[in-house]
This record gives structure tokens, C-alpha cells and sequence, in this order.
């Protein structure tokens, strides 16, 4: 933590192009020394523990690249251009933030992936968003908010799956009793985006023209570039994997692109000698991989439409393994279980008990860097006490989504913070403070836990 914080002071913006992972593999090493001459733990130990982290997140990764892929693909067909100027002229400026919120829930409620919502929808949401005159980190706070919501109460969700069966909870079951901290947490969310969008000030329909005359003027902007989201969405419904369904909705927005706008790809191809192959090809491969760019006579909307492709998310995936490898340090050496037994050892109590797990889900995320290790561990370490103690294992499912789930997305160095702050471009710092039902959860869940509503503790004697 001694290191990230420097590391973030005196890198800023740039901590994450490397600078965070070298504190994170510093931090694991000196983890390992200790973990090998203190507690005795062998190297075997730590070998299996990073073992096990790189593969438990393997196909995240491939997931990240495609994403990558598809972000560059679907703005350079046109696929995003169209849905800007179509969302400027639908969506009202003074709902904007509200509206963001409900259609990433909506979506991520039906996709069950809060990555998948925001690589797809949240991107063109904070294009409208910069029209509509929104400072980046509320459109981006809004987006999150409601993506990360409809994922949690989603039972297609990987993490909701994930956090009922590790805690022996029905799914159903589950998700019923998060709805008890979800919906406040959510309507409170809903409330502020409403009312910071009512008194949004500033020139929308200028910010709006500008921007729908400047990407009409570059690229075709045209109805039937739709059918590339209403595929992939399609193909969400038919609950197709995601790697394949990412994989499809990058293939079907390289096609549309050379289609409609075989002039852009010809550029990206360093074309000389117009539309031949060797430009279109060249130029598709660079949309999907690399760096692409346009000209579209406003410097807003220049930043908007640059894309970075799968290069963009290399360091992100480098952040990952570095997150894993310390979080297996951690893990591997036994002192993430030593910190959470000696934090509960006394700990027997309704409300002390659900604010523990809440604490150990948000350090988990710090120290581990994966939100997913993160509810399997506070789970874990936790489900023997709350049989002892008579408390449902529904409470602790519930209190460990309310914290891992949630807060993973507001750390910088753990994989959905990092993951998020490079496809919606946007620092993860700048979207911590609007990412409002992120920070609530936590709370709530304390809240609802301390009143006893709906809790049940049948104590043996």
C-alpha cells in the first residue's frame, strides 16, 4: 500500500502503464521471503497458489482482448457514431445520467456481465455524455452504477453464480435476500443521477450538433449499422459463451466496416493506391489489434473516436497477473487467512460480524486484485462462523457481494478497476466518487444488517 501510494502520487495518470505493476511483484516477492523464512511455507506453496490464480482467469483474459477488439471495431464501422447521433437526438439531457444508469442495468441484468455492458453500451453512453456537455466521471459513475447492479442481481452473473455456491446459498435464495440492500442502494444511486442531471447547466444542443455534424461528415452513419448491437445482443440472449459472442460482434463490425466504410479502412491500411487488398486488409487487422484514429474537424470528437484495440488492453492484462501473483503471495503464505482470524476471533455479534466480511471483501480486493478470488476467500474464510454463530448462509453470501463484488471497480490495480478505467477511458480514480451505488452497497448491507431485518440467528446450545 506504501508503495502504490507513492506510485500514484508521483506517476498520476501513468501509474498503470507499469509503474503499479512493478509495487505489486515488489510486494509479492518480499510476501514470498517472508512467507518462506517466517512461516515455513515451501516454495511449492506459491508456485500452486499462482498456478491456480492464472488459470482461474485465463479465459478473463482472452475475454479483455476481444473487448478490445470490439471496441475498435464497432467505432470504426460506424457502429458507435450511429448510436451517438441516434441516442443524442432520443435521450434528453436533463435524464441523461438517470437514463445511463437504468439501460446498463437493464442490459446487464439480461447479459448477466457488467463487462460485457459496459465494453458495448456504457462506451457509446459516454460518447453521448461528452455531447451532452457531462463531465467524464459522472457519465462513467452512472454507467457503472447501473451495470454493476444489474450484474449482481442477474442470476446469469459469473460473480452472483460464484458467491451462492461458495457459501452453500440457492441461487434464487440469494439473489431475493440481496434485493433487501440492492434496491435501496440502487434507488439512492437513481436519485442523485436524477438530480445532478436536472440541474446540469451548460449548452447541450451546441456540445450535441457539434458532434453529430462532425461524425456524419466522417463516417456513414446509417440505421442498418444497428444490427451489429442487435446481434451481439441477440446472441447475449441466446446466452452464447461470451468469448464466442465477442468474438462474432467484432467479425460482423470488421464486415460492416469494410462495407460502409471502406474509405476509413483504407486509411488505417496506409493505403497508397486506394481500395485494393493489401490497404482493406491491412486495415481491418490494425482496426481489431492497434491503434486507430480520425479527422473529423472537432478535437472532442477526435479523442472520442480514437480506439486502441487489442494493444490498448495489454496493460491491463499485465496488471492482472501482477495482481494475481501478490494475491497468491498473500494467500500462499497463509497471512490473508492470519489477518481475517485474528480480526474475528472475538467476533460473535450480528452487526461485528457482517461488517467484518464486508471490511475483508474490500481488503481482499485490494490485496488480491481479483474480484473473484475475493468472494471465494471472504466466503471461505467466513462460513464456518457463521454456522457456529446460527446466522443463514444467505447473510453471508449477501455481505460478500455488497463488498466484492461491488468495490472491485474502484480499486485501480484490481482487474475490473483497471479492466473498466481502460474501455470507458477513464482514470479510475476520476470515477470513484460518481460510481454511487458502488460505495453505498457497503454500507448499506451494515446498515440492514443492524437493524436485524430478515435475519435470522438460531444459536446452538
Amino acid at each position: 500500500m506504501v508503495l502504490l501510494f507513492f506510485v500514484v502520487r508521483h506517476y498520476g495518470s501513468d501509474a498503470l502503464e507499469g509503474a503499479s505493476q512493478v509495487a505489486l511483484l515488489l510486494s509479492a516477492g518480499l510476501a514470498i521471503a517472508l512467507g518462506m523464512a517466517v512461516c515455513k511455507q515451501p516454495w511449492k506453496s506459491f508456485e500452486s497458489a499462482i498456478e491456480s490464480n492464472f488459470s482461474s482467469v485465463a479465459s478473463a483474459i482472452i475475454i479483455l482482448l476481444l473487448i478490445g477488439a470490439v471496441s475498435g471495431s464497432w467505432m470504426v464501422s460506424g457502429v458507435v457514431p450511429t448510436l451517438v447521433c441516434y441516442g443524442l437526438k432520443i435521450i434528453s439531457p436533463k435524464i441523461f445520467l438517470l437514463a445511463c444508469c437504468l439501460i446498463t442495468a437493464l442490459v446487464a441484468v439480461m447479459t448477466g456481465s457488467s463487462w460485457t455492458t459496459i465494453a458495448t453500451v456504457g462506451v457509446a453512453l459516454m460518447a453521448i455524455g461528452s455531447a451532452l456537455g457531462y463531465s467524464e466521471g459522472w457519465t462513467a459513475g452512472a454507467i457503472i452504477s447501473g451495470a454493476y447492479f444489474g450484474d449482481k442481481i442477474s442470476p446469469l452473473s459469473d460473480t452472483t453464480v460464484l458467491a451462492s455456491s461458495t457459501s452453500g446459498t440457492p441461487l434464487f435464495t440469494h439473489i431475493r435476500y440481496m434485493l433487501l440492500t440492492t434496491v435501496p442502494s440502487i434507488s439512492i444511486a437513481a436519485v442523485v443521477f436524477f438530480f445532478v442531471s436536472i440541474f446540469h447547466s451548460g449548452d447541450a444542443a451546441a456540445h450535441a450538433q457539434e458532434y453529430v455534424d462532425a461524425l456524419s461528415s466522417t463516417y456513414h452513419v446509417r440505421p442498418i449499422l444497428l444490427l451489429v448491437p442487435i446481434f451481439t445482443l441477440f446472441l447475449i440472449v441466446r446466452k452464447v459463451p461470451a468469448v464466442l459472442t465477442l468474438m462474432l460482434s467484432a467479425l460482423a463490425a470488421g464486415i460492416f466496416a469494410l462495407i460502409f466504410q471502406p474509405e476509413m479502412i483504407a486509411v488505417i491500411g496506409a493505403g497508397e493506391n486506394g481500395l485494393d487488398f493489401a490497404s482493406c486488409f491491412k486495415g481491418l487487422m490494425n482496426t481489431w489489434f492497434s491503434s486507430t484514429s480520425a479527422e473529423t474537424g472537432s478535437e472532442a470528437v477526435n479523442e472520442l473516436v480514437a480506439t486502441s484495440g487489442m494493444r490498448g488492453m495489454l496493460n491491463t492484462v499485465f496488471l492482472i497477473l501482477c495482481a494475481l501473483t501478490f494475491g497468491a503471495a498473500m494467500t500462499g503464505s497463509g497471512m490473508l487467512q492470519s489477518i481475517t482470524e485474528a480480526l474475528t476471533r472475538r467476533i460473535h455479534k450480528r452487526t461485528p460480524l457482517v461488517a467484518t466480511t464486508v471490511g475483508t471483501g474490500v481488503f481482499c480486493n485490494l490485496t488480491t486484485g481479483d474480484q473473484y478470488l475475493s468472494i471465494i476467500l471472504t466466503c471461505s474464510l467466513y462460513k464456518k462462523l457463521y454456522e457456529e454463530n446460527g446466522f443463514e448462509s444467505r447473510l453471508l453470501s449477501r455481505s460478500a457481494e455488497d463488498s466484492a463484488t461491488v468495490t472491485s471497480v474502484l480499486i485501480p490495480w484490481n482487474s475490473c478497476g483497471m479492466t473498466q478505467a481502460t474501455v470507458l477511458g477513464v482514470a479510475t480514480l476520476t470515477y470513484l466518487p460518481y460510481c454511487i451505488f458502488n460505495i453505498v452497497s457497503p454500507m448499506m448491507s451494515i446498515l440492514v444488517a443492524s437493524t436485524g431485518f430478515r435475519i435470522v440467528q438460531n444459536v446452538k446450545k
